[in-house]
């Protein structure tokens, strides 16, 4: 307990240092009394002018990260539901209670209000004290240019450096592998909204500040200083190209136009690569330093993704429901483990070989431990491809996965009631959950486990069969009589049940459910980690190792090759010395990274190959949900039984979620609801309400 303590400390430490540089550094303090001293005492011939912003804006975080790997990897188990009872966490409880709920930004908590009005006065405190400290030295362009020109550019170029505060951490949220996210109980899913709100501003600024100077040119006369590249200072044409890219990337992200055409929004954002390049080409090499840490994170967690994603993963088999939606059941290593609510990230090249989706995995590492299963449900073109090559019945299909991602720990698992609110598809993390808990009830019997009440919403009788996956098809226990638990049906659409012919009630149980099985190719293999069984402290090693890569290669380019030739008063062109930084970062990572991963990839192959292809029953166990849709059937296993005789089905009505919650009188009630955003923003304003302190909130949401 004193290590963690000590590491929490160290950590909490920097990084408040990190945000106290943020805030001097548009102040005279930082300009005229700091800045003089650094140069002194930090001037280099092997890092020149990045020297100081390295030292001050980069090597903090990259120092995070890094211990933070250290501390995840030591403190993985101790920071999981088991032990999270502690009265500390309960403490910083009413911080996590929604506090603001809008449709444009969605579900916000104490913590994040709090956050967000500290990041906007630094964005204001900044833009002030650089606007105060230009005019008090106001430089004149050009003879004839006016006072109010001058003061004019001064607003329009400090509008762009407030934005590299934004860009600083726009990429962080993005990270998928990311040690610094878990430190704060964030997963990049969960982080998405951050990204958007982050996003948002910094388009702003960036707009008024190009606008501001195509004004101030058009004014003063100096239009051709929009098509200059400059040798010696930032180029305008790589800033314009820039910010039409990010213009694209903003529009195509808005929330209309990404919901309609998402083909056009993920082929749009893939030129985030070229908007990083002209965007780093237009700011320097000083700059360049100052947002460089969420980057060279960013770029290890993408090419970590691609390493991943090169390997097929073994498909064993696919059960496709009634309703449109349908399981993939893969292969996995048994040392892999994750937390419920985790998503795996799927690619169909048959389907589309550039689209990646993010899917839910709804088994419980647990209790199936070879094996990984995600449910799809058909709502786009791609899925519906799927569907389509799935109901075909290939011997084969080729997939791709990235992750599992998600959360460090599951505290709500710890509450005395777990209340699942779900509407449609949004019901698969709800599996998840249920999974696990049929594994703690059944297999870990001095485990406590809370009383489970799931209220779930539904269109149609046939999207019940959705019910079927809260057990799993190959590795049910023999009886879950241990976990408490109670289900809430609501088909809104339809108002009796649907009766079915009774002549037919062979076909009907056979129509149920299809279940296909692949046959089984040794090229693919297992879903593993993508840094083996120590992930994080693997990923602590590549961090380290490719960041001092690049610094001891940056030192050595920028003293043998650019230092001598500004030694002798010769002009080392300004773009040339951002295009080394940009190599030299990118052959770091390329190095540090892929020598690791292939060392972890013969390691998962030796383990994979001892992994033996599993024996998949030709017909799935009866499905229970024949007797809620009105169909009579005998039920082969008592988990069944269960699960009937736990169910409601409830016609032609909505839950009445306030009713619901204010009903649980149990001390400490967890609130979990994924589903439609009227869903999700009607249970926050609830649990906000105040009128019910045990109530506790969480969101789960896909719906960005």
């Amino acid at each position: 307990m004193g290590s963690k303590t000590i590491l929490n400390g160290f950590v909490l430490l920097v990084f408040v240092g990190w945000l106290f540089i943020w805030v001097m550094l548009p102040t005279p303090t930082y300009k005229n009394s700091w800045t003089p001293h650094l140069l002194i005492n930090l001037d280099s011939t092997y890092f020149r002018e990045q020297g100081i912003n390295l030292l001050l804006f980069t090597f903090p975080i990259m120092l995070i990260a890094a211990v933070s790997c250290v501390y995840l990897h030591l403190y993985s188990k101790s920071t999981s539901d088991h032990s999270s009872t502690n009265k500390g966490r309960e403490y910083f409880a009413s911080w996590r209670r929604p506090r603001l709920v809008m449709e444009s930004l969605g579900i916000v908590n104490a913590v994040e209000l709090i956050f967000a009005a500290m990041f906007t006065l630094l964005l204001i405190w900044s833009l002030a004290n650089y606007i105060y400290i230009s005019y008090g030295n106001l430089h004149m362009h050009n003879p004839a240019e006016k006072v109010w020109m001058a003061k004019f550019r001064s607003v329009a170029l400090r509008l762009g450096y407030i934005g590299n505060v934004c860009y600083a951490f726009l990429f962080f949220p993005v990270t998928r592998l990311s040690s610094i996210l878990p430190l704060v109980g964030l997963t990049s899913e969960s982080s998405i909204k951050y990204h958007i709100w982050l996003g948002h501003i910094s388009m702003a600024l960036a707009v008024l500040h190009s606008v501001g100077f195509v004004i101030y040119y058009a004014v003063s006369n100096q239009m051709i200083e929009m098509i200059e590249w400059s040798s010696s200072y930032v180029s305008n044409v790589a800033g314009e190209i820039a910010t039409l890219v990010a213009i694209a990337m903003w529009i195509t992200s808005l929330y209309k136009i990404r919901r309609k055409m998402f083909d056009l929004f993920f082929y749009t954002h893939q030129l985030y690569t070229l908007y990083i390049i002209f965007y780093l080409l237009h700011v320097g090499v000083a700059y360049t330093c100052m947002i460089l840490p969420g980057i060279f994170l960013f770029l290890i967690d993408r090419y970590l993704r691609f390493l991943q994603s090169k390997r097929s993963a073994r498909l064993i088999s696919a059960r496709l429901l009634p309703c449109s939606t349908f399981e993939l059941t893969f292969s996995k290593n048994p040392a892999l483990t994750y937390n419920p609510t985790s998503i795996l990230f799927v690619n169909v090249p048959s389907v589309s070989k550039l689209q990646w989706h993010p899917f839910t995995i709804v088994s419980s590492s647990n209790l199936e431990t070879d094996k990984l299963s995600v449910v799809i449900k058909c709502m786009g073109s791609w899925s519906q491809k799927l569907e389509k090559q799935l109901s075909s019945s290939p011997d084969r299909l080729q997939i791709s996965t990235e992750g599992p991602y998600g959360p460090s720990s599951s505290h709500f698992l710890s509450r005395e009631c777990l209340v699942m609110v779900s509407g449609g598809s949004g019901i698969t993390p709800m599996i998840s959950i249920f999974r696990e808990l049929i594994y703690r009830s059944t297999l870990q019997p001095n485990t406590k486990v809370p009383k489970v009440i799931l209220i779930t919403s539904f269109k149609n009788t046939t999207d019940l069969t959705m019910l079927d996956l809260l057990l799993p098809i190959f590795t049910t226990p023999s009886d879950i009589s241990n976990l408490d638990f109670q289900i809430e049906a609501y088909i809104t659409r339809e108002n009796e049940p649907q009766q079915h012919d009774h002549s037919n009630l062979e076909l009907t149980a056979k129509s149920k459910q299809q279940l296909i099985v692949f046959k089984q190719n040794p090229k693919d293999s297992p879903i593993s980690a993508a840094l083996g069984k120590s992930s994080w402290l693997w990923l602590g090693a590549i961090i380290t190792s490719s960041f001092f890569m690049f610094l001891l290669l940056l030192g050595l380019v920028t003293r043998y090759s650019i230092y001598p030739i500004e030694r002798d008063g010769k002009l080392y062109h300004y773009s040339a010395k951002i295009i080394w930084d940009m190599f030299l970062a990118c052959a770091s990572i390329f190095i540090g990274t892929s020598v690791i991963f292939m060392w972890q990839k013969r390691e998962n192959e030796i383990e994979g190959k001892q992994i033996q292809n599993v024996e998949i029953p030709t017909n799935p166990t009866n499905s229970p949900v024949g007797n809620l849709c009105g169909t009579e059937r005998e039920l082969e296993s008592l988990p069944h039984q269960s699960i009937v005789q736990a169910t409601k089905v409830h016609y032609g009505a909505r839950p009445d979620l306030k009713r619901i919650l204010f009903g649980c009188k149990a001390s400490d009630v967890g609130v979990v609801v994924c589903g439609p955003k009227s869903m999700r923003h009607e249970v926050a304003n609830i649990c906000a309400s105040g009128l019910a302190q045990n109530l506790h909130f969480e969101s789960i949401s896909f719906n960005w």
